[in-house]
């Protein structure tokens, strides 16, 4: 496998973990909104929150503070991920 070819499988990667979790995020907010409360919202809309920093980086003539930063899975992210992962997998 060339290294071109392993460059584009990361980026076709990394562009179906992002695209998944955006659509999973908004699939989340919709069920948040239409779904009535009962155990079918609970078990859809409850998340596993993991986060890392604040990193702060001082390199005296400039700092800064990155963070933090925070990822958020739960069932319908998964399912947004799926869905992105095979439409890119039979488009490209």
């Amino acid at each position: 496998m060339s290294v071109d070819t392993q460059r584009r499988n990361a980026a076709r990667r990394g562009f179906t973990l992002v695209l998944g979790m955006v659509l999973g995020g908004l699939m989340t907010k919709l069920s948040e909104l239409f779904l009535p409360e009962g155990p079918a919202r609970s078990f859809l809309a409850t998340s596993v929150a993991g986060s890392i920093g604040p990193f702060s980086i001082d390199l005296v003539a400039v700092a800064f503070t990155l963070g933090p930063v925070e990822l958020r899975l739960n069932v319908l992210t998964l399912v947004g991920i799926a869905i992105v992962g095979f439409v890119v997998r039979s488009w490209i």
